[in-house]
């Protein structure tokens, strides 16, 4: 059973669906038949590569918060994240164009180790507050996930991967896809969202039904 994951690395929803997704496969009877593949998504592939900005202020400026407001959904963010066993930490954080995390992603894939390298991402950002921009800090990330850091550098300096993060983009925008995670069920049914275990377990019960 092929699994088809889009997300941004710095959706703070995505972490949390993935875990979810994880929790109903481990309960899933065929869970040695299911195939994941990671597939890249930008939430604002306007913003300039190689800049950051803040995280509070950019939400602000996006959905017209409040600093209360903000508080109060950063709040309820983490208390969910902890749920899932995630510690999200999210005082003082930074947000950019993530391109080249998605090329990390996409160089992890042609050896095996996707999924690590994802996770290690996820929890950079969110956890460790370590930049997911900068070539320096993605590289070093890279080697944490079992990747070759020179390799990793190599690649962000010829963008290697940009090609296939804007093949799947393109193909998210064909799909009708707007926002993440969103989970493909092989290639016929859509999860949209971080959705409770119960519904992804009925996602893969309903495809291996078919």
């Amino acid at each position: 059973m092929d699994i088809q994951i889009w997300s941004d690395i710095v959706c703070p929803w995505c972490y949390v669906g993935k875990r979810r997704f994880e929790s109903a496969l481990a309960v899933f009877t065929h869970a040695d038949d299911v195939t994941v593949v990671h597939r890249s998504f930008q939430l604002d592939p306007s913003s300039p590569r190689g800049q950051t900005t803040d995280r509070r202020q950019m939400l602000q400026r996006k959905y017209g918060w409040s600093d209360a407001q903000t508080d109060e959904m950063d709040a309820r963010m983490t208390h969910l994240a902890a749920i899932e066993g995630l510690d999200y930490r999210l005082d003082g954080g930074v947000t950019g164009n993530t391109l080249d995390a998605h090329q990390i992603v996409h160089l992890a894939k042609a050896h095996g180790r996707q999924d690590a390298a994802i996770e290690r991402l996820y929890r950079a950002h969110f956890t460790e507050q370590r930049s997911v921009f900068d070539h320096a800090s993605l590289a070093e990330l890279a080697g944490e996930a079992g990747l070759d850091a020179g390799e990793a550098r190599q690649v962000l300096q010829a963008d290697a991967y940009v090609s296939a993060v804007a093949g799947d983009v393109d193909e998210a925008r064909r799909l009708g896809i707007t926002g993440v995670p969103f989970f493909v069920f092989e290639g016929r049914f859509g999860v949209s969202g971080a959705q409770p275990v119960d519904t992804f377990l009925a996602a893969l019960q309903r495809t291996a039904g078919h």
